[in-house]
């Protein structure tokens, strides 16, 4: 399931019905600027839209996920691919999640351990602003960088 593959037969599918990016973006309440990043395997469609999608261009979401027309005689081991890519997917972005959480744990901790042995020894300084705001920067950035890279933010 290549992401510029799916593109150029969005594209393509589009193109065939005669309607512009504006027109199919119109006929699913999104922005002209999700089609032009799906035409140019930038993102994918959300899954939420992959029905009515299809119903427009005329298209299965088996042949949408293969980015191209399926013959009848391949569709059923085409469906299996795309079925195991998918979920290859979601277990890589799983284990990804599962990562960052097992760093920010461990951030974290350190800083505690950290801030408590710095108030032991110098019990006159106030450590928590020091070490609290890092730490606190650190997870929001690796939470925003993990969520924007496994999902598409949809204007309603």
């Amino acid at each position: 399931m290549e992401q510029e593959m799916i593109g150029k037969f969005i594209s393509a599918c589009r193109k065939e019905k005669g309607l512009t990016q504006m027109q199919l973006a119109e006929k699913l309440n999104i922005t002209n600027r999700a089609v032009s990043k799906w035409e140019t395997g930038k993102s994918m469609p959300d899954v939420s839209l992959m029905l009515d999608l299809c119903s427009i261009l005329g298209i299965t979401v088996n042949e949408l996920l293969s980015g191209e027309r399926i013959i009848m005689e391949d569709y059923q081991k085409r469906a299996e691919e795309n079925l195991m890519e998918l979920q290859a997917k979601k277990e890589k972005a799983q284990g990804e999640y599962n990562s960052i959480l097992k760093i920010l744990i461990v951030t974290f901790s350190s800083f505690f351990v950290l801030n408590m042995v710095m108030n032991y020894f110098f019990p006159e300084i106030n450590f928590n602003n020091l070490l609290g705001l890092p730490s606190i920067a650190i997870a929001a950035i690796l939470l925003v960088k993990w969520f924007f890279k496994n999902y598409e933010i949809k204007p309603r």
